[in-house]
């Protein structure tokens, strides 16, 4: 069975975004220092991308522009619009997110990457669906935007597996008990 995983950054104060809807505040607290590449090994483990439509549009108009950054595996964008075509490596659905989690993790393969927004995020919670959380506590305080937890309607006890700290960011990695 494959593994959910939510692989994200948030502010310390638990923000994904800001109020613009910017990400341009995941960094460092020091710009002169590298970042610390930990995102690789963790795309290498990786065939399906889950996403709503505000990541895909962010990522296609302001991180990524010019390419797909993962091409080569199969991406759902939640999304109404029943406008968008698919491609060979996305696929638009407004299929619930929660049916469309537990018939992928039956499947065979790499693991499910949660990329992607709050809402299909938070769904996926409430539904205990995320068998892995690992984010990337960024060192600001953004004191408003979009809010990485909502309430879940009850508790989700986690296994701290591992921490890695570099440049002011601290990663944690938990897994579901």
């Amino acid at each position: 069975m494959k593994k959910v995983v939510l692989y994200i950054a948030m502010s310390l104060d638990g923000y994904i975004a800001d109020c613009k809807k910017s990400v341009n505040w995941i960094k460092g607290q020091d710009d002169s220092v590298e970042m610390q590449d930990t995102y690789s090994a963790f795309f290498d483990n990786v065939d399906t991308v889950i996403m709503g439509k505000k990541t895909y549009e962010q990522i296609t108009t302001e991180l990524s522009p010019s390419r797909w950054p993962y091409s080569g595996t199969i991406t759902y964008v939640f999304t109404h619009d029943t406008l968008m075509t698919d491609t060979m490596d996305i696929k638009f659905t407004n299929a619930d997110p929660c049916q469309l989690v537990n018939k992928l993790r039956k499947e065979t393969g790499k693991n499910i990457w949660i990329c992607g927004g709050a809402d299909i995020i938070n769904q996926l919670m409430k539904e205990d669906l995320i068998d892995i959380f690992h984010i990337s506590i960024i060192p600001v305080i953004l004191g408003g935007g979009t809010k990485l937890f909502e309430e879940t309607g009850g508790m989700i006890n986690l296994r701290l597996v591992n921490t890695l700290n570099y440049n002011g960011v601290i990663e944690v990695v938990y897994k579901r008990r």
